[in-house]
């Protein structure tokens, strides 16, 4: 039996850490057959398995299902609750008796919060997860010969995966130094949350876009002024870091907006980021606001070399880049979603002697 300690999601806890997962973890039994939870429920926690087996699988109908994995003692699963408050996306079943240890969501996101060390077992998991899925995925689509558009899904979640947890990594062999000082742990603490709130809202965009539905959104009244002033800070450190700067050209309206502000933060991140991909020995990015009865448009115009001409006709596409060596292609079509959800539209032009102009309008709402 797989003692709940030596699980490697929760390898390297101290001890106070260790009893609070002793004392949160609640003790369960499933006979063979027996559902553990079915496609749709509420996603309430995470399951370790202590003996027995589980298959991870999709009921398309009653008569037919599609398994993605067996997992066995020391296997986690049910482990994207912990980072999103969605339904359950699949049907957990015993394939034998099963004993398992369930954690809450709740006392789970507790522990994350106070452990970086278990936040960032956790996000090698689920990366860990997504290689096997991809893999699975791609045995499945070689034979309907879709091979090349979940091979660039798969290279495109792994790349945008690859340098949050670069710098979590980073971060946390930082806080091993025995003697490290206390504004050197703060600092890497803050790395720490800052890369799983990427990645929370990374997978957030993808999962809604990929669903195709405005699910989940959480719109309120927000003063457009105040938004872009508080997150003008970090989109220029982000700037700083590819040696680019930002620069406002005038002050953005005060009108109230009806915004979902966590959705939006990733247009403006997506769009900083695509800037400077393109212009890899530094440059300004500049902007700037219209404001009109019915709508406010914001525009972001980089130094770079434009829009190529053989990508500008499909640029919001999947997979498409815009003039990156590595560039995944997904932000550009998850930004122009984000806008459309909002009532908006999202467009790109090129000017002589000028880099890339993207712009995009967000309408005026009586609230």
């Amino acid at each position: 039996m797989a003692e709940l300690e030596s699980v490697a999601l929760f390898q390297g806890l101290d001890p106070d850490e260790r009893q609070g997962l002793r004392r949160i973890a609640q003790e369960r039994r499933f006979v063979t057959g027996q559902e553990i939870f079915r496609e749709g429920d509420p996603g309430d926690g995470v399951y370790v398995i202590r003996e027995g087996a589980v298959e991870i699988a999709h009921f398309a109908d009653q008569n037919e299902h599609r398994v993605f994995s067996r997992l066995g003692p020391g296997d986690i699963f049910g482990e994207m609750a912990v980072i999103e408050n969605l339904p359950r996306s699949a049907t957990a079943i015993a394939v034998q008796d099963v004993q398992v240890s369930f954690i809450p969501r709740e006392e789970m996101l507790g522990l994350l919060k106070h452990s970086p060390g278990l936040a960032f077992n956790l996000l090698q998991e689920i990366s860990r997860r997504l290689r096997d899925f991809n893999e699975l995925h791609l045995r499945e689509v070689i034979q309907a010969e879709r091979l090349a558009v979940v091979g660039n899904f798969a290279r495109s979640i792994l790349h945008d995966l690859k340098n949050p947890l670069t710098v979590i990594s980073l971060a946390a062999e930082t806080l091993e130094q025995p003697r490290l000082a206390p504004e050197k742990r703060a600092q890497s603490l803050g790395y720490i949350r800052k890369q799983i709130e990427n990645i929370n809202g990374m997978i957030g965009d993808i999962l809604q876009f990929t669903q195709g539905a405005n699910s989940g959104a959480a719109f309120a009244a927000t003063d457009y002024r105040q938004f872009i002033q508080e997150l003008l800070p970090e989109l220029s450190a982000d700037a700083k870091v590819k040696s680019a700067r930002i620069e406002l050209q005038n002050e953005p309206p005060s009108v109230r907006l009806q915004l979902d502000t966590r959705r939006l933060r990733r247009v403006f991140f997506n769009l900083v980021h695509n800037a400077t991909d393109v212009m890899p020995g530094g440059g300004s990015i500049f902007l700037r606001f219209q404001q009109h009865d019915w709508e406010v448009i914001t525009e972001l115009e980089d130094t770079g070399p434009g829009i190529a001409p053989e990508i500008a006709d499909r640029l919001f596409q999947p997979f498409a880049s815009h003039g990156k060596a590595h560039g995944t292609g997904l932000g550009l079509s998850i930004s122009k979603k984000t806008v459309e959800d909002h009532g908006g539209r999202m467009s790109v032009r090129h000017e002589p002697g000028h880099g890339a102009i993207f712009s995009f309008m967000l309408p005026v709402r009586e609230a």
